[in-house]
């Protein structure tokens, strides 16, 4: 019984790292593959450091709901093991979402760009690469303004 508890945390916890969306900038989604984007260029004049928010999917609800059923009825005896265990999910519910969201979250750059048109953008991504102020940089634009920075190379 607790081998089988402790495999369903693991498992709960490396699909959490999977449902990570990626946001870095130099990382490409499949839909983002074979599509064009327009190419602009500019001068970074800001860089905040910022966090981005973590998700909470179904994934840390049901693995936490199930985990929590599991502590529940271990705790509980008789009659008492189906009560336990149903406020034990419950409970591990509410603690698995919260774990994901916590553990999916990421550090991030809001970075302010002035284009070479005289526009000035922002744009919040993964803190994968660091950018300097003053620093020449691409801005790369998908369909549904998805927005990338990355340096000239």
């Amino acid at each position: 019984m607790k081998t089988a508890l402790i495999s369903l945390l693991c498992t709960v916890g490396l699909l959490a790292g999977c449902a990570t969306p990626n946001t870095a900038g130099e990382v490409y989604s499949r839909r983002d593959t074979l599509r064009a984007m327009d190419v602009r260029y500019g001068e970074v004049l800001v860089v905040v450091p910022v966090v981005i928010d973590g998700r909470a999917t179904r994934l840390g609800l049901v693995g936490g709901g199930a985990i929590g059923y599991e502590i529940g009825r271990e705790i509980g005896d008789g009659g008492g093991r189906q009560v336990a265990g149903a406020v034990g999910a419950v409970a591990g519910a509410i603690a698995g979402q919260a774990i994901e969201k916590k553990v999916t979250e990421q550090d991030g750059l809001e970075i302010t760009i002035e284009m070479d048109n005289g526009r000035v953008i922002a744009i919040v991504q993964a803190a994968t690469v660091e950018f300097f102020e003053g620093e020449r940089v691409r801005v790369l634009t998908g369909r549904g303004g998805h927005a990338r920075v990355l340096k000239i190379r």
